[in-house]
C-alpha cells in the first residue's frame, strides 16, 4: 500500500484497565490481550509505512500529556479512551485541539451497554466512532485514518 501524505508518526492510546484486557470481564472484552492488540497495531500501521506510537495508561493527566504530544507533533490519533471516556472533560478539551484525524475505538458496542457507558464525549471531538467490533476495531481505525489522510478530507463535524 501507498504510504499517504501526513504524518508519520501514527498515536494509538489506550485508557484505564486496557492493561488488562484478556483477564478483566473476558465475556464483554474477550480473551485477546492489549499486548496481541499493539501486534495487530504495528503491523497494519506498517502496511502503510507510520511510525506508531502505542501506549496505555491509568492516569488521565498522562492520557492529556500523550494528546498534546501528538498535537506538536500533527499525529493522527487512534484512541480507546476507556472509562476517560464519559466524564473526562480534560480529555476532551485536549482531544479538540488536534487538527489530525481522531478515531475513537470501543472494543465493546457502548450504545448496547448500560446506561452510564452509552454517550462518549470522546465522540464530540472525534472524526469518527467505531465501536463492537472487539479488537478488530483498531485495524478498522487506522485503515479509516489513513484513507481519511490519503484523501486529505478536511476534519469535519
Amino acid at each position: 500500500m501507498r504510504k499517504p501524505p501526513g504524518p508519520a508518526t501514527l498515536y494509538i492510546l489506550n485508557g484505564p484497565n486496557l492493561n488488562l484486557l484478556g483477564q478483566r470481564e473476558p465475556h464483554l472484552y474477550g480473551s485477546t490481550t492489549l499486548a496481541q492488540v499493539e501486534a495487530l497495531c504495528r503491523r497494519v500501521a506498517d502496511e502503510f509505512g507510520m511510525r506508531c506510537e502505542f501506549r496505555q495508561t491509568n492516569h488521565e493527566g498522562v492520557m492529556v500529556d500523550w494528546v498534546q504530544e501528538a498535537r506538536e507533533k500533527a499525529a493522527a490519533v487512534i484512541i480507546n479512551p476507556a472509562g476517560l471516556s464519559f466524564r473526562s472533560i480534560p480529555l476532551l478539551d485536549a482531544l479538540k485541539t488536534l487538527c489530525q484525524p481522531l478515531a475513537e475505538v470501543h472494543i465493546t458496542n457502548i450504545h448496547r451497554r448500560e446506561e452510564m457507558y452509552q454517550k462518549s464525549l470522546v465522540s464530540l471531538a472525534a472524526t469518527g466512532v467505531i465501536c463492537g467490533f472487539g479488537p478488530y476495531g483498531y485495524e478498522l481505525a487506522i485503515r479509516a485514518v489513513m484513507e481519511r489522510i490519503a484523501t486529505q478530507a478536511p476534519v469535519s463535524a
